[in-house]
């Protein structure tokens, strides 16, 4: 799976974070922060679950 942040839609919510935080991070600021964009089978589930968190939908996870 590829998962892919949209850091012009993203406000800061973390939200994905909260849900998700093996698949997303966070920067300084508190903005959504994909350090890994291939999403091992395993963490599938909670990047599904931390993109559909996202109230901004800035986030797309693919695959």
């Amino acid at each position: 799976m590829h998962v892919t942040v949209d850091i012009v839609r993203c406000t800061g919510h973390a939200r994905c974070f909260a849900v998700a935080p093996d698949v997303y991070d966070l920067d300084d600021d508190g903005y959504c922060r994909i350090p890994a964009p291939e999403v091992a089978p395993d963490l599938e589930p909670q990047a599904r679950d931390g993109a559909a968190a996202c109230p901004e939908l800035a986030i797309t996870a693919t695959g």
